[in-house]
């Protein structure tokens, strides 16, 4: 399995799959943090910006992910309420622009969760108070932790996620060595970066081993970005919630620490706990579980497609759905 969403991108558009030997079968896991946000997060903001209790900032692949109701962000950019962002440290400016509150929809793994709560802290030393963060930070370690308490998923080895690993180091996934668990490698982004991730898993597996190596060094450092890590520690605190296709994962997402209370976009807008629902005949939450993939959902590629998707794993540039959907062939 690779847990990464732009390994999944990366290795459809190399056309990787097709150079594996018959019986090796890579899954795609739940690395894209678009597709694991239940699809009630989305409600929620478009029911803040449609009661105009607020201006809502978002990264783009956001903005075309249905809610339970099939309604999407992008809905409302007409309104004017909606932002579009491509960096966190625009909201500094968009905050000191705007009179009305505007709410951040942070939605991330540890691979943007520094840079956004570093915009945060930067808009309020401004004194931008208008700004704040809706958060939907999910950690992947307690993901691997869910994904191997099922020992009916047939999963023999994982390419960890290079992105999130240059945050959290390697050192990080070392409970995949104890009894029960995976062979672990982390790898980067390039063809060679991935063929070598699978070769040294494949070289474990054939030993019986389970340990977790590096095959990305000239990124990833055992111990991680300790500046980083610092400000994740500093800011967040773990917290459950649910993924969707997962469900309820313990410690599984970072929410803001109370001495950030004020810039809390559920407390200050009293914003209930997201729901998931998964659209009727949509396999993604399956698709994210490595249980399914694209093709065998009876939506891709005829109903669900990039400019018309059901569910988030057609939207999001890491994507399963669009993943196979533009390089693996439609149907």
């Amino acid at each position: 399995m690779e847990i990464c969403g732009t390994h999944t991108v990366a290795l459809s558009r190399g056309g990787l799959r097709d150079l594996l030997p018959p019986g090796l079968r890579l899954v795609s896991g739940p690395g894209c943090p678009v597709c694991v946000t239940p699809s009630g997060y989305i409600d929620n903001a478009i029911q803040l910006v449609s009661e105009n209790r607020a201006h809502v900032a978002t990264f783009g692949d956001l903005m075309k992910v249905p809610g339970a109701s099939g309604r999407s962000l992008s809905s409302l950019a007409g309104t004017g309420r909606v932002k579009l962002v491509y960096s966190p440290h625009e909201l500094v400016e968009i905050a000191r622009e705007t009179r009305s509150p505007v709410v951040f929809l942070a939605v991330g793994f540890e691979t943007t969760a520094p840079a956004i709560v570093s915009a945060l802290l930067e808009a309020r030393d401004r004194g931008a108070h208008n700004l704040f963060l809706y958060t939907a930070f999910k950690t992947v370690p307690p993901a691997l932790r869910f994904l191997l308490s099922n020992p009916g998923n047939g999963i023999d080895g994982f390419l960890l996620p290079g992105h999130v690993s240059v945050i959290i180091g390697a050192d990080a996934y070392t409970f995949l060595e104890s009894a029960g668990g995976r062979p672990g490698v982390i790898t980067g982004f390039e063809g060679l970066d991935m063929l070598l991730g699978i070769l040294t898993l494949l070289r474990q597996i054939e030993r019986g081993e389970s340990k977790v190596q590096n095959a990305y060094p000239r990124a990833v450092r055992a111990g991680g970005n300790p500046r980083a890590l610092e400000l994740i520690a500093r800011t967040l605190e773990p917290r459950s919630e649910t993924w969707r296709g997962l469900g309820p994962i313990p410690g599984a997402a970072l929410g803001l620490r109370p001495w950030l209370a004020a810039s809390d976009a559920e407390k200050e807008f009293n914003i209930p706990p997201a729901e998931d629902h998964e659209p009727p005949g949509c396999l993604c939450a399956r698709v994210i579980a490595g249980m399914s993939t694209p093709p065998q959902c009876s939506l891709f590629g005829a109903r669900c497609t990039p400019d018309d998707p059901v569910g988030p794993c057609m939207v999001s540039s890491e994507g399963t759905c669009a993943a196979w959907f533009r390089y693996g062939g439609a149907r």
